[in-house]
């Protein structure tokens, strides 16, 4: 299942990290804010349940979260900025890490770093990478997370290519994924056209 989240604030803050002349500043706390407006989204389906609470005037029954908890997953590096951002909205939530570059040459995943909660079999788990490119990444990620035992799996990127969502619902299409918006497709390159750029160099200032 994919769902664009096409909200305005969304989307004119994804209007503005695409935009060259946006700063490193302004393009990490954009990223952050869209990550947060993405997660409302994406946990729109955590499940209530209702708790007894005192207010100032009375007691009374009130909906609190129930249910598994909650893992967010970044894939270094990018994703960072996306799980920093969102931990403020559900700061019990346990975070890892997964780290995975492309190689230029092949555009296959590489891996060089894997740390997971001990109990991922036990939450739902949300995986963050801001760039759904190729597809390559975000699946070879899905999969070392259902190796660990992961079973409730969502992907929340910030821009995705069309090659990119298919290649995760060919090899996962259990998972959903979440995203701000869609673009027309890849280059020679592997970038998304027309994109944002590299968002970890865009994010870290690192080009």
């Amino acid at each position: 299942m994919l769902t664009v989240v096409t909200h305005p604030l969304v989307q004119h803050k994804l209007s503005l990290m695409r935009d060259v002349h946006t700063g490193v500043k302004e393009f990490r706390e954009l990223a952050a804010e869209v990550s947060m407006l993405l997660a409302y989204e994406a946990m729109r389906d955590l499940e209530l349940e209702p708790t007894r609470l005192q207010t100032p005037l009375q007691e009374g029954e009130f909906p609190m979260l129930s249910g598994k908890k909650l893992a967010l997953v970044a894939i270094l590096r990018a994703g960072l900025v996306m799980t920093d951002a969102i931990v403020n909205l559900v700061p019990a939530a346990k975070v890892g890490h997964i780290g995975l570059y492309r190689d230029p040459q092949t555009l296959q995943p590489v891996a060089y770093y894997n740390k997971l909660p001990a109990d991922i079999a036990d939450r739902r788990v949300f995986l963050t990478d801001p760039m759904l490119a190729t597809g390559g990444s975000a699946a070879a990620a899905i999969a070392s997370l259902k190796a660990a035992g992961a079973q409730s799996i969502k992907l929340m990127s910030i821009l995705a290519a069309p090659e990119g969502v298919a290649a995760v619902k060919r090899d996962h299409p259990d998972v959903e994924i979440v995203v701000a918006a869609v673009d027309e497709r890849l280059n020679d390159h592997g970038y998304i056209v027309p994109g944002l750029g590299d968002a970890g160099d865009r994010i870290y200032g690192t080009k």
